[in-house]
């Protein structure tokens, strides 16, 4: 079954992605950036639920010097796709995906020395040269080689003619804070490696320690690239880091009403009772919910209906959620809601939701699930 053919009809909720903003970000980050400041686009996990292909064929027109990926699922994807451009894996890599990082000219980043040993061999059995990038664990704990114990790892690379040390990266644990204490921390940690690599005559092609907060807000920390995600999707990491103007949204989530309940009063709404109509009221059933990731709220949140706020009532379902249009007269069956994004004068924002998922706005646009069709508009070739 064709299920992009025009005539097969579309579930009525899907998630939309504006790929004429997705642009005009890529533009206004560039324009803010140092020239001679690369862009790594972050386009992991399906470009942050937006979707990988489309945001990567875009953010290379615009000029990103490669993509930042976490699986070799994604990585793969991408290159099936005819994506050329070169394509960073972060984290760690099973020694049984070595062999397919160097055919399919990948990029890993190395963190410990068997994994040097394996690429290397690999590497040298397919005839290639083959760039890494090591990875310094500056204080966040996660992925690298600690910073007091980088340079013998360096070494080792550099030992190994089949590979070649094109980058050395660390990753911020809190660079979209007021407070830059620990990021200046880590940065000073950082920058003890790349002294050290200067004192034995090592150079390094790309230096990068900045995402989206970083680029913001630490711009001494800029060095040969930086990293950015969630700020290419029109969300900033967090309300007190540093704007650009012009920045927007790029996904919002929408859905068409397909019931409408006209409830008496005393009458209720959803699984538990959870609301009592206090009057006549009319309700709008949404066919999304929270089998599609909106959060399992009950009386919270609401959708956008004719440029109005329509409030949640009752609890959601795994696919339906009602609102309450009672003022809001005009609304008919299979009228357009917004879930996130804007509608008129007024706007659901991501951090909207993260406040109803008691969680942060790089899950929300992660956790629509794709049951939800991505749905790109704008998408017109580059002018």
């Amino acid at each position: 079954m064709d299920f992009d053919s025009t005539i097969f009809p579309l579930r009525p909720a899907w998630v939309e992605i504006d790929l004429a903003r997705l642009r005009n970000n890529l533009r206004l980050i560039h324009r803010d950036l140092p020239k001679n400041v690369r862009l790594l686009a972050v386009v992991k996990d399906e470009a942050y639920g937006h979707g990988a292909l489309d945001v990567a064929r875009i953010a290379r027109e615009e000029g990103a010097w490669g993509f930042g990926l976490s699986t070799l699922e994604e990585a793969m994807i991408l290159r099936d796709a005819g994506i050329t451009t070169p394509l960073l894996l972060l984290g760690e890599r099973q020694e049984a995906e070595l062999p397919w990082c160097v055919e399919h000219n990948l990029t890993v980043c190395v963190n410990e020395p068997h994994t040097v040993r394996k690429l290397a061999r690999a590497a040298a059995s397919a005839n290639k040269r083959v760039p890494v990038h090591v990875k310094i664990h500056t204080g966040m704990s996660r992925y690298g080689v600690r910073w007091d114990e980088a340079l013998p790892l360096i070494e080792l690379i550099g030992a190994e003619k089949s590979l070649s040390l094109e980058g050395v990266m660390t990753h911020f644990a809190q660079s979209d804070e007021t407070d830059k204490t620990f990021a200046n921390l880590q940065f000073s940690r950082f920058n003890e490696v790349l002294q050290g690599l200067a004192a034995r005559g090592v150079a390094v092609k790309l230096r990068h320690t900045c995402n989206s907060g970083g680029f913001l807000d630490l711009p001494h920390a800029h060095l040969d690239m930086v990293r950015v995600g969630i700020l290419m999707y029109g969300v900033f990491p967090s309300s007190v880091c540093r704007r650009i103007p012009g920045i927007e949204p790029v996904m919002s989530v929408k859905a068409r009403i397909a019931a409408i309940q006209k409830l008496k009063p005393g009458e209720v709404v959803g699984y538990g009772m959870r609301y009592t109509a206090p009057s006549e009221r009319r309700i709008a059933v949404l066919p999304i919910g929270y089998g599609d990731g909106f959060p399992r709220v009950r009386n919270q949140g609401g959708a956008l209906i004719h440029g109005q706020r329509a409030p949640l009532v009752g609890g959601i379902a795994m696919d339906a959620l009602m609102v309450d249009i009672t003022d809001i007269p005009e609304a008919q069956m299979w009228d357009e809601a917004v879930i996130m994004g804007r509608q008129g004068g007024e706007e659901i924002t991501v951090h909207d939701m993260a406040k109803l998922k008691n969680s942060v706005s790089y899950e929300v646009l992660t956790s629509w699930r794709l049951r939800l069709r991505r749905k790109s508009v704008n998408g017109k070739n580059k002018q």
